[in-house]
């Protein structure tokens, strides 16, 4: 295992993350541009947001597999520098057609950069700690985001969102020049006696459930400033809930990097697709503003503290950095149809509807990681050792 230990390594990870991962940090800005600004309507403008995602999930899917065979310091300079061009371009543009072929065009970049930017961590010296650094990393950016970007988009014009993840994406690129480097190991067999040259059977479960928690987190936060909108809350209203998530949003890494050897990652990971279901049906029902403020400033909070251990649990089931390497499909392959499949609904079923939905895709998460947890009981004493017993190196 090559070990990330530099504080330089650590941060090129970290900034690589952010640039990665904003996008779905800016869904509710990116989605209310594309419908207020660019003139699509709500089905569109979600089609449009998935196929960057789309791009995502088909270069990680690409990648992943392949990860230590890679070239992976100028796969993840080249593809920030695509991705980066790519957002550059959609500022640019209000043509339904060209806006289609740039997003796709900017998920595959940011995708492959992604993919071994989390591969990279897979393979750190404490996988779990190093996802929560880059959680909180996003957190903090993430926070600031919130406060600067929708006045800067008041100021200069929407486009200006398409800008500013460009020169995140740019930076990436540039910092992505001193990736650490990432030694291939020798097939071995890990703790759930599965070879590390594919992924373990249990891992596909773990997939699954994130790919719903995925889901879900997009149905509701891609719509969530439509939503405040069409309840009738003023825009300075739904900015200041863009600010507490913001500020919510530093925390629950830390915490999950404080709880890593307390909690089970499994019983973590069923507890947050339940209050998912519980916040989404506030956000997306409530007509007063208090519920839905706090509701909405609590929402992808959950997802970032269970997210953090279940990547420490899949980098100890496969420890070539090829299931982690997969985080960005993981992520993205939910988040990918949530826009589409959330217009969809709220075109034809209205705002209330998408509550309902999380609720039920929360049901099929559970089950997955409830299966998950079984499987690994069975596969005991040897899968005990990943789940309790062996904690990631400090």
């Amino acid at each position: 295992m090559n070990e990330q230990k530099t504080p330089r390594s650590r941060y090129v990870l970290m900034l690589g993350h952010v640039a990665g991962m904003i996008d779905l940090v800016a869904l509710p800005l990116w989605v209310g541009t594309l419908v207020q600004h660019v003139g699509l309507d709500f089905e569109h403008a979600g089609m449009t947001v998935t196929l960057f995602l789309l791009g995502v999930v088909i270069a990680s899917l690409v990648c992943a597999p392949r990860f230590d065979r890679l070239p992976q310091r100028p796969l993840a300079v080249g593809g920030y520098l695509l991705s980066a061009a790519a957002f550059y371009a959609i500022a640019q543009s209000t043509d339904g057609p060209a806006l289609l072929g740039l997003h796709a065009l900017a998920g595959v970049g940011a995708g492959c950069g992604l993919s071994m930017v989390h591969g990279a961590m897979g393979r750190s010296a404490n996988p779990h700690r190093m996802f929560a650094l880059a959680g909180t990393a996003l957190g903090v950016i993430g926070s600031s985001f919130f406060v600067i970007v929708p006045q800067v988009m008041a100021r200069v014009g929407a486009h200006s969102l398409f800008l500013v993840i460009a020169g995140m994406m740019a930076c990436a690129s540039l910092v992505s020049l001193a990736f650490p480097a990432v030694k291939r190991v020798a097939p071995v067999v890990t703790a759930a006696a599965m070879p590390t040259g594919r992924i373990p059977r249990p891992a596909w479960l773990m997939v699954a459930g994130i790919v719903c928690l995925t889901l879900n987190q997009a149905i509701i936060f891609s719509f969530f400033e439509r939503i405040g909108a069409s309840r009738g809350f003023a825009a300075s209203q739904v900015n200041g809930v863009f600010a507490a998530i913001g500020l919510v949003n530093l925390f629950p890494a830390v915490l999950a990097a404080m709880l890593q050897h307390r909690l089970p990652a499994i019983g973590v990971a069923m507890s947050a697709a339940a209050i998912q279901a519980v916040l989404a049906l506030t956000i997306s029902g409530s007509e007063a503003f208090l519920p839905f403020a706090l509701a909405a400033s609590l929402y992808a909070a959950v997802i970032i503290f269970a997210h953090t251990f279940l990547f420490g649990l899949i980098a100890r089931l496969d420890p070539t950095g090829r299931t982690t390497a997969l985080t960005p499909a993981m992520l993205m392959v939910g988040s990918a149809i949530g826009p589409a499949l959330a217009g969809l609904i709220a075109q034809r079923l209205g705002f209330a509807g998408l509550g309902y939905t999380v609720a039920i895709v929360a049901v099929a998460s559970i089950a997955c990681f409830k299966l998950l947890g079984a499987q690994l009981k069975r596969n005991a004493p040897h899968a005990q050792g990943i789940e309790a017993t062996v904690p990631a190196a400090k």
